[in-house]
């Protein structure tokens, strides 16, 4: 597989984007034809030093070198997506009034058919719906309810870059934490596996980052836009303006981020990193596997971002990512 890194925002000056950020204001986005609402949250552009140095407690390897980056100012969802969000864009009836001549030769450019097929079994698994975390959705399937909402809103929609993520995740701390280095005081922050009592919760219960971010610690794990390669970072030697390893059309792997509540509390650190895998779909028994669906990552799903300038809407990666290899 080549590694590229993809400088997708040039066009738009570092100053430009700093002169935006501290005019933007938060703001909902509501789901046209719905009462169903999104909170987004300004993030100011910035430079940070990715990754972990080698003396953070719980480091693997991926989290290296520190490279510094810097980060175009955007828009993030205040929570994860939650199943209220994601069912109108997946089950919703009017959805499937505007989807009459649906059938698998139409073309996926099309907005009407791009909504997942019905799972086999229960999608939530049993954890309830409403302002429960989407979970178990394939990174095919969160890319699908960006380019859906972006049609709907006329606004882009996307998943956050992994160097975004981290960014906004450490909300200008250099610590292990967005709250600093000990992981003690995690449960204020996040769902874990010593307090989540084996499962995910409400979205937005714990305290938020700096920047007004809940649940960017555990919870769920986090879809990022990127292609995982654990040695992605090496290739980084000077200042790296919004890096990003597209995805290409294979299923594996993509990048997790933030950790969950299934794991310990080194996965939730700021730098950790996480790449899907075929065991994510052990027990589909479909043939092929859902493109839509993970019957074994109910500890994955994801946020989204809205970029500044709307021309940033990575036109080339749309077309090559509506369809998904199994």
């Amino acid at each position: 597989m080549t590694i590229s890194s993809l400088l997708f925002f040039a066009s738009l000056s570092a100053g430009s984007a700093q002169q935006q950020a501290e005019e933007l204001q938060p703001y909902f986005e509501t789901i046209p034809g719905t009462n169903i609402k999104i909170e987004m949250v300004p993030v100011a552009a910035g430079t940070f030093v990715m990754g972990s140095p080698a003396s953070e407690a719980g480091r693997a390897e991926d989290e290296g070198p520190q490279h510094e980056v810097r980060i175009r100012a955007f828009w993030m969802s205040k929570t994860e997506i939650n199943w209220d969000q994601y069912d109108v864009f997946a089950f919703s009836m009017d959805l499937k009034k505007d989807r009459p001549q649906a059938t698998p030769s139409t073309p996926v450019g099309v907005d009407a058919v791009t909504r997942p097929t019905p799972p086999y079994a229960d999608e939530s698994f049993g954890y309830g719906k409403g302002d429960q975390p989407v979970i178990s959705v394939t990174h095919h399937a969160a890319m699908e309810f960006c380019r859906w909402l972006s049609a709907r809103t006329g606004k882009t929609y996307r998943l956050p870059t992994e160097a975004e993520w981290e960014y906004a995740c450490r909300a200008g701390a250099k610590s292990a934490y967005s709250f600093g280095d000990d992981a003690k005081n995690l449960s204020e922050y996040g769902w874990h596996l010593a307090n989540s009592r084996e499962g995910p919760h409400p979205v937005g219960k714990k305290k938020p980052n700096a920047w007004g971010l809940f649940d960017m610690h555990g919870n769920v794990a986090e879809w990022c836009l990127d292609h995982y390669d654990k040695n992605f970072y090496s290739q980084f030697k000077t200042l790296s303006l919004s890096p990003v390893l597209l995805p290409t059309e294979k299923r594996y792997a993509h990048v997790a981020r933030g950790g969950s509540w299934d794991d310990a509390s080194a996965k939730l650190r700021c730098a950790a990193r996480r790449g899907s895998t075929p065991a994510w779909s052990r027990r589909d028994p479909q043939s092929p596997q859902s493109i839509w669906w993970h019957t074994d990552a109910t500890e994955v799903g994801f946020r989204i971002v809205r970029p500044v300038e709307e021309q940033e809407n990575l036109k080339g990666l749309r077309s090559k990512v509506t369809k998904q290899s199994p």
